[in-house]
């Protein structure tokens, strides 16, 4: 096919900009998970969206922040590497925090190393503030950093989405697309399913367990009736907290197997068994198959 345009789009910005909202608005189904707590983003994602004849990857990488530990560490690196790789970096602010100091340890980090590349920025959430604020803070970002283009968006209502979506196809490099074009993302369906599931979890638990978990397919099934047997096993640091994922006769656990399933029939347009099992790992966190599992190196925790 003539003149077709592919390329690689990264999404940085601090937890909870938005940035999974922004990656399933632009690909238009769910392939990021999408929760209120930070940090949920762990492996880079990559949606795929066709824009005309333009090809666009996005690469959702995890928030950027200061990272504590092992786990913290190698989702900030895979970050960083996700941006470095892409053609386009867009990072996405918050319009009613503005230029916070996690903004402005990311526009330092950017200065050292995003020379040479297109750096695009979109102000999102403008629906939390008004319009003169807006242009003053645009004005603060720019003068910080000598950004490309700007674009004010709301990611959750989808206000100038489809402008950003148009500009950044346009800014692709020509080329042969990279997926089949009804492919919208690169990650192993039993992972998906797993981060459906981790979704989930996090929307229903509280405080620092979510990330003292995590979820991995052991069986996928496609029956010849046509649904789908999805075995998952969801690992947790101690027992204190098996208990808490299961809830007061298993309600907890029901609930969450509950939604991720529906979510999973509506993804998959077929129906789900879905088997959620509970262990107890006390050290999955310095294991490195867990990192592999989740597409991060576990090296890059050290």
């Amino acid at each position: 096919m003539a003149d077709t345009r592919a390329g690689f789009v990264a999404l940085i910005g601090e937890p909870n900009a938005g940035k999974s909202t922004l990656l399933n608005r632009m690909v238009g189904a769910k392939v990021s998970i999408v929760t209120h707590k930070v940090q949920t983003t762990r492996a880079r994602i990559r949606g795929v969206c066709m824009e005309g004849a333009a090809q666009i990857v996005f690469v959702d990488t995890p928030g950027l922040f200061r990272p504590r530990r092992r786990l913290d560490r190698a989702m900030v690196a895979a970050a960083w590497g996700g941006a470095a790789d892409a053609d386009i970096v867009v990072l996405l602010i918050e319009a009613h925090r503005g230029l916070t100091d996690g903004v402005q340890a990311i526009l330092d980090a950017l200065k050292e190393r995003g020379e040479g590349q297109k750096i695009a920025l979109a102000i999102n959430k403008i629906d939390r503030v008004k319009a003169e604020s807006l242009l003053a803070l645009a004005q603060e970002l720019n003068t910080a950093f000598p950004f490309v283009e700007t674009f004010m968006i709301s990611a959750e209502r989808g206000y100038g989405v489809d402008k950003l979506r148009e500009w950044l196809a346009g800014q692709l490099p020509e080329g042969p697309w990279f997926y089949p074009e009804d492919q919208i993302a690169d990650l192993p369906m039993r992972m998906i399913a797993a981060e459906v599931t981790r979704e989930k979890l996090t929307l229903r638990l509280h405080e620092e367990l979510p990330y003292q978990l995590t979820v991995e397919t052991e069986k996928w099934e496609d029956r010849k009736d046509g649904s789908t047997r999805i075995d998952q096993v969801i690992y947790v640091a101690r027992d204190g907290h098996k208990g808490i994922v299961l809830g007061n006769k298993g309600e907890t656990i029901k609930a969450i197997g509950q939604a991720a399933r529906a979510d999973l029939m509506e993804f998959l347009d077929r129906p789900v068994h879905l088997f959620l099992q509970v262990k107890v790992r006390p050290n999955w966190l310095d294991e490195p198959d867990r990192y592999s599992e989740m597409g991060l190196d576990f090296r890059d925790g050290d």
